[in-house]
């Protein structure tokens, strides 16, 4: 426990293999983690401090203001991949409990193979 105790949030999040976004409420992204930047393959570097929905192949409409991002929580979303194809995952809903606090966390379960090979 104590371990856990003194590891920081960014280190835990950099760690996960599940593709991860933390965003200021006005969608800016403040972190993506190596997961992330992997399955829409763009720099890890060129992430943070982009608007969030550029990364969205089809920016759904209830996205233009972030209070959006849960009204598409848990629905599969179309992301653009830096070579412009369509990446399709879903978005998980927020895992700040608070409504007040300042950041989002949401993660993406990448289906883009899985829903590729169900269309063939």
């Amino acid at each position: 426990m104590d371990v856990l105790r003194r590891l920081p949030a960014v280190v835990v999040l950099e760690r996960l293999p599940v593709p991860s976004l933390a965003m200021a409420r006005d969608g800016i992204i403040l972190f993506a983690n190596p997961a992330f930047a992997e399955m829409v393959g763009y720099e890890l570097e060129g992430l943070a401090g982009s608007a969030f929905p550029e990364m969205f192949h089809t920016v759904p409409a209830v996205l233009c203001a972030l209070s959006g991002v849960d009204a598409v929580a848990n629905l599969v979303v179309e992301l653009r991949h830096c070579e412009g194809w369509t990446v399709r995952a879903r978005m998980s809903r927020t895992a700040m409990l608070r409504q007040a606090d300042p950041v989002v966390l949401v993660t993406f379960d990448n289906l883009t193979e899985r829903l590729w090979m169900d269309e063939r």
